[in-house]
């Protein structure tokens, strides 16, 4: 089923970012404010232009985090509003910051987020899931069951999964802001500790800790709060699905397009663009099967062959499609 038609066209105009990695001498709220402070200034706004904030975040870091985080700012009086959807709150923050100022309710949001991820296992299933019969409650052993499915129905060697962590170390190593910037070979991914067989350490993304900003407003308003309309990007389009009836795909099937798929495809309707059109791409990557399930859900390979493009160069920096530019959730954070 499709969205509500938008309105206004969106521009994001300005934004910022905490470094990720560990730093037990910040608490949340610090992390947030050292990429909203850039993300105004970037912008070339004060924090008294921001008509609502949102705030995404997962991990409990008390009640009304948000408005704790900004009151650092000093009161506005600014609605904010705590976003929590797992994997997707910082986007889902960004999805109701655009579809406040296209309906018409704001002229100028913040949407921001910020974490700090405790070290080890993540659960990610309820107690009464049948996922934790089969292993599967814990992201990374979730992952695995996937890994093998694809592996075993495409024909993808280890290797295969192993050169999309080469690649996300590479383009990390080239961000400041990436937690991980070291470099491996794909023997040396291989050969990294085992965490969920076929997954090694260096398949998984690491537990980071950091924040991000972006401000929104329309693109009607830019002249009013003196923006230079040829720095904004508009935005054209932003979709937010839930899963099927079967919720998260309990079979681990190798190709997984419950979720993503159908909101590439309302994005693509809303846009009027095609797979044929994307240029970049930043994708969920918390483990390296995910990478290569993503971009195949987004039509962008052909279900079941993002493996061998992925070998063949085709989502390094230098290939036709560059996936994660950033060093994704595996070099990111």
């Amino acid at each position: 089923m499709n969205q509500i038609k938008p309105g206004r066209e969106v521009m994001v105009v300005g934004v910022g970012l905490h470094p990720f990695g560990r730093f037990p001498d910040k608490d949340l709220g610090a992390l947030a404010i050292e990429a909203v402070v850039p993300a105004l200034k970037d912008a070339g706004v004060k924090w008294k232009d921001i008509a609502i904030a949102y705030f995404g975040h997962v991990y409990y870091q008390g009640m009304s985090v948000g408005e704790t985080t900004l009151s650092k700012l000093g009161l506005t009086g600014v609605p904010i509003v705590n976003v929590e959807n797992a994997c997707s709150s910082g986007s889902t923050a960004f999805w109701q910051a655009y579809w406040g100022i296209t309906t018409g309710l704001y002229e100028m949001a913040l949407a921001f987020g910020a974490e700090k991820v405790p070290r080890g296992p993540v659960t990610v299933t309820p107690e009464d899931s049948p996922e934790r019969y089969i292993g599967g409650d814990h992201m990374m052993a979730g992952y695995a069951l996937r890994s093998k499915r694809y592996m075993e129905e495409t024909g993808a060697p280890a290797s295969a999964l192993a050169q999309v962590s080469v690649k996300a170390r590479q383009n990390g190593a080239l961000n400041p802001f990436a937690h991980r910037k070291d470099t491996y070979t794909v023997e040396e991914v291989l050969n990294s500790r085992m965490i969920a067989d076929p997954l090694t350490l260096f398949q998984c993304c690491p537990t980071s800790e950091g924040g991000a900003a972006a401000v929104l407003c329309a693109r009607e308003s830019l002249s009013i709060y003196g923006i230079d309309e040829g720095r904004a990007v508009s935005i054209a389009a932003a979709v937010l699905t839930s899963g099927d009836y079967n919720g998260r795909g309990a079979d681990h099937s190798a190709f997984s397009p419950y979720r993503t798929e159908p909101a590439a495809l309302q994005a693509y309707e809303m846009s009027g663009l095609g797979p044929e059109d994307v240029d970049l791409v930043q994708v969920h990557d918390a483990a390296t099967i995910g990478e290569l399930q993503q971009i195949e859900a987004l039509h962008l390979f052909p279900f079941g062959e993002a493996w061998q493009g992925t070998v063949e160069g085709r989502t390094a920096l230098t290939g036709d499609i560059p996936v994660n530019t950033d060093g994704g959730l595996l070099a990111m954070g």
